[in-house]
């Protein structure tokens, strides 16, 4: 059975159920197995199959601690009526290319494909009871009694989308509580409605004073803090856990819609099985585009990434000329999900792009966090230009882009995946390769800029550019972002990032868990 280790080190070797329980490695890398892509995914066996289908067939490879009895239940509760497409990511033309839409889950985002999945794959991780504890063990009591079931926090950090998605999924989850921490006015007016007025006894939601990455980085300092992990085990039995795509958990279920995109060209006799494919993926924290690169190791033909920035576009350097550098000012934009300069997942493509290299990857992190920027080396560069590209877009060309698209080819895009259209857009096409744009969230959930694009003439309130949009386009918002109109504020707090640590205590304490 393959294990998973930090991407920073060896030492610890845990089973797909403990790494996505445990959702951050105690020296703080990202879990890995080298075992990736020993499953090949045999291409002729997924045409025709349906999402839940494909979704066995890949996460089973994924995931091989979960049974098939546990993959066909955590499948068949993410992928049903809560979804407004019955192909879950249905893929589109859009003129000579094509669109994947990841946006017809229940919060209109693509993290709804993962998170919709996370917590039904981590209810199976405590299938057998303190499995988790051997794996942490001087961070957690041993006095505990063995029939004690531990409860999970959820702890994350969002820049917009993965906050409610997440809330959406772990809401009144059995055993679980949520806590979720987003910068204070850098998500646009629906994506903070959205998680302020979550339901549910087990949540909590809080704005901080600073931008995404000081969350984030606040976050894994909390996740590595052994004195807090004890007292909270101690208080009330509880353990931290990730929702972000640090979390396999919540990076492996993205894996599986590169397939569904390939296999439903092949079912339209679009390419034949071996043909090759690209992708252009509107990304941030480079977990979306990472996804693609793992469906590529386990067989799916992908000739190219191409990755799409905003104007936070320090990924695009970094792929340009192998220097990350986030010393750089920080922009807010019309696309918040990608408002960011620390792309976590990074570090996952680096440690498999380097073969492994350990010793590099805890070099290129330390010097991240001590200095702002690293560099690659030569070779490593290279092998990552062969399977990545870039481009990114200004908020003049977002803007262009919504208006363009909905002009030329009558279809509406919100600005991340106008980002994405842009970058594509300007990347010279091999007739022979159909090109697919991944399509990140529904225009609704950013009306004003859409309509702005469209050069509509709006009101004060979002909602009421929602049907502004609605009226121009002939489109239609969907209920579960039209309904927040009215909808109760529950989470008002504002905290300064050092006081992250507390939240947590209190939240911990409060939840009913």
């Amino acid at each position: 059975m393959n294990t998973f280790h930090s991407t920073r080190g060896i030492a610890d070797q845990l089973t797909s159920k403990q790494a996505i329980r445990k959702g951050i490695a105690s020296d703080g890398g990202l879990f890995v197995s080298d075992s990736l892509g020993d499953v090949q995914i045999d291409l002729d066996t997924i045409t025709d199959k349906s999402y839940q289908d494909i979704a066995r067939i890949v996460l089973g490879a994924l995931l091989p601690d979960f049974t098939q009895t546990e993959l066909a239940e955590c499948v068949g509760g993410a992928y049903g009526p809560k979804w407004t497409d019955s192909g879950i990511t249905p893929l589109k033309p859009l003129a000579d290319d094509y669109v994947l839409e990841l946006f017809h889950g229940p919060t209109s985002a693509f993290k709804d494909v993962a998170l919709q999945m996370l917590p039904r794959l981590m209810s199976k991780t405590n299938a057998a009871p303190n499995e988790n504890d051997a794996q942490d063990a001087k961070a957690r009591p041993e006095d505990v009694p063995a029939d004690t079931q531990e409860r999970i926090m959820i702890l994350t950090a969002t820049s917009g989308d993965t906050g409610k998605a997440a809330l959406a999924g772990f809401a009144d989850a059995p055993n679980t509580a949520i806590t979720v921490f987003y910068p204070q006015g850098q998500v646009s007016p629906i994506q903070q409605l959205q998680m302020t007025t979550q339901l549910g006894g087990n949540v909590a939601v809080c704005a901080v004073k600073g931008n995404f990455d000081d969350a984030q980085s606040a976050v894994k300092d909390i996740f590595a803090d052994r004195e807090l992990a004890r007292s909270l085990h101690a208080d009330s039995r509880t353990v931290l856990s990730s929702a972000n795509s640090i979390n396999i958990g919540r990076l492996f279920p993205q894996v599986v819609y590169y397939f569904v995109a390939y296999a439903r060209l092949l079912t339209d006799q679009v390419i034949n099985v071996g043909d090759e494919v690209e992708f252009c993926v509107p990304t941030g924290n480079f977990g979306d585009v990472l996804a693609g690169y793992y469906a590529k190791r386990m067989g799916l033909p992908v000739s190219k990434l191409i990755v799409a920035s905003d104007t936070n576009n320090v990924l695009c350097d970094f792929l340009t000329t192998g220097v990350y550098d986030r010393n750089r000012p920080f922009y807010t934009t019309n696309s918040p999900s990608m408002d960011i300069l620390i792309s976590s997942n990074l570090e996952r493509m680096l440690y498999y792009m380097s073969d492994g290299d350990t010793e590099l990857i805890s070099s290129l992190m330390k010097d991240l966090k001590e200095t702002g920027r690293f560099e690659v080396p030569a070779g490593l560069r290279s092998a990552i230009d062969e399977i990545f590209s870039c481009g990114w877009a200004s908020e003049s060309q977002v803007k262009s882009a919504i208006h363009d698209c909905w002009e030329q080819h009558h279809y509406l895009i919100d600005p991340h995946t106008a980002c994405g259209y842009h970058v594509m857009n300007g990347v010279e096409a091999d007739p022979l390769t159909p090109r697919i744009l991944l399509s990140t969230a529904s225009p609704y959930k950013f009306p004003r800029a859409v309509g702005e694009s469209l050069q509509l003439s709006l009101p004060d309130n979002d909602f009421q550019c929602m049907d502004a949009v609605a009226d121009a386009t002939g489109t239609t918002p969907p209920s579960q972002l039209r309904f927040l109109e009215t909808a109760p504020v529950r989470f008002k707090d504002v905290i300064p990032i050092e006081g992250m640590k507390d939240f947590v205590r209190k939240a911990a304490k409060k939840a009913d868990l």
